[in-house]
């Protein structure tokens, strides 16, 4: 820690040659009564005009006010008006204050220097959320702005009990992490371990919620077991739950834990209808899932190895339908669905305006062209687009790319062993995911271990007035979330 001199034209000079005399780095030296008054600010990350109208005529106004303190550095601390004004006293913090917006200003004479914030506005205001569709709720999403991102949550949730938890992260960057939680519903446990955690991180920065996600999980799986959204919605839902919520300075993603495998089936939207619609929507996404991931392998099966399976008239048409046709069925299987998979990413990275053309050439046109070049068979593009379709009902990407990484998996599977083969690697997979655990909470909750209490909300979705605990698997702290009725 390097004490600030106690020179005002020696402290500016140094934190120019602290910068490399950047010329964003902008400073003003006044004189009063024989006394320098310093005033710094990086032009890049301030509001200029801020810094005129309320630092530099209120230093001179300050000035020329006959009625002085015992000296200027209390005058100027007692008379500019900030709502973020505080000292400091050493060289280590100018770097994050000045790059974070603030003005900083010396005196001749003193050791401290006085902190204000000028910030400029560099991100954009609210809006409406990009990558996750919103049918029913809240139209706002989370921005870049840290505070704003608080006040979001702030307005929804009027607890006092809402805490914050702030570190520092990145040696560089010195990002800002905020941990978020309900006191009296959130484990302590958990609160404590996700904080040590986060300390733990020593690296040079932190630019996005995702760099610090491998950080927080204890077993590596290709499923996601951290939730990522830009919703305070479904921010604020999950905080009523009793999980944690990490907000990342300039990120409008948060971060959601403990997340468990029955949450990417469930949409915010879910909280906001009626519960018999709710139950049928989700049986379909439990179907649409199962349909993704086994049907590519489990067509590959039955008309590879398992031919006996089919009834014979569907075998003749399969064969009419193949004939002519060069390639074994594993193989055509693979190519269009690597293609649909190459036109998806090109899809989500080119712009709006060409994705939609992209979309019908490449599902119209290659398709179609497949089919009468003789490379493929029309069952099998039906069976890819079928599949194809049904992984679109998801709309988390990390969710998305581990049940692509499976589906590849069980083709290789089906392509090598057959039904033997997808049976096989469907007891892997259930193992695996079964034994999936973060901050103590099972993957498979509330399946695995079975909780009775917690299956009004899990696939079978209870009328509003009828759930009455929060789910035992991610708090026992303060179950109830609402009375019984008399």
């Amino acid at each position: 820690m390097e004490k600030i001199d106690k020179s005002a034209k020696k402290v500016i000079d140094k934190t120019k040659k602290l910068y490399g005399n950047s010329p964003d780095v902008n400073n003003r030296l006044i004189n009063i009564k024989g006394t320098n008054v310093g005033i710094l600010f990086l032009e890049s990350s301030s509001q200029a005009s801020t810094v005129s109208d309320f630092i530099i005529k209120g230093t001179l106004y300050a000035g020329s006010n006959k009625n002085l303190f015992q000296n200027i550095f209390d005058t100027l601390k007692n008379s500019l008006f900030n709502s973020q004004l505080f000292t400091i006293n050493d060289y280590s913090q100018f770097p994050y204050f000045l790059s974070s917006g603030f003005t900083i200003i010396v005196v001749d004479g003193s050791s401290d220097a006085i902190i204000m914030e000028t910030r400029a506005q560099l991100d954009r205001g609210v809006t409406e959320s990009s990558s996750e569709p919103i049918l029913r709720g809240s139209k706002d999403s989370f921005t870049e702005s840290h505070s704003k991102n608080l006040g979001l949550i702030r307005k929804r949730i009027k607890d006092p009990n809402l805490w914050f938890d702030e570190l520092k992260i990145g040696r560089r960057t010195q990002t800002r992490i905020s941990i978020a939680y309900i006191n009296g519903i959130a484990d302590p446990k958990k609160q404590k371990e996700v904080k040590k955690r986060l300390q733990k991180i020593d690296i040079d920065g932190i630019l996005d919620s995702g760099n610090i996600r491998d950080y927080l999980i204890e077993q590596k799986s290709i499923f996601p077991q951290i939730r990522s959204t830009e919703r305070p919605d479904v921010v604020s839902q999950a905080l009523l739950q009793g999980k944690i919520v990490i907000f990342v300075e300039n990120c409008p993603f948060t971060l959601i834990l403990p997340t468990v495998f029955i949450d990417y089936l469930h949409t915010s939207e879910d909280e906001y209808q009626k519960s018999a619609n709710i139950t049928f929507t989700r049986v379909l996404r439990i179907l649409a899932l199962i349909v993704t991931v086994f049907t590519p392998a489990i067509y590959i099966a039955i008309t590879t190895y398992d031919q006996n399976t089919i009834p014979d008239k569907l075998l003749i048409s399969l064969a009419i339908q193949r004939e002519g046709v060069p390639f074994p069925t594993a193989f055509e299987i693979i190519l269009l669905t690597t293609i649909f998979e190459i036109l998806r990413e090109s899809d989500i990275r080119s712009p709006n305006s060409m994705s939609a053309a992209m979309s019908i050439v490449g599902a119209l046109v290659l398709g179609q062209a497949a089919v009468d070049a003789g490379i493929v068979s029309p069952i099998t593009v039906i069976v890819v687009a079928f599949t194809s379709i049904c992984s679109l009902i998801f709309t988390d990407i990390d969710f998305m790319n581990g049940i692509r990484t499976w589906r590849f998996i069980f083709i290789v599977a089906a392509s090598t062993l057959g039904i033997i083969g997808i049976l096989s690697f469907t007891i892997v997979w259930l193992i695996k995911l079964a034994s999936l655990e973060n901050l103590e909470t099972s993957f498979l909750s509330p399946f695995a271990p079975l909780s009775k209490t917690s299956q009004v909300d899990a696939i079978y979705r209870a009328p509003e007035q009828n759930i009455y605990t929060r789910p035992k698997y991610i708090s026992n702290l303060n179950p109830h979330r609402q009375r019984r009725s008399k």
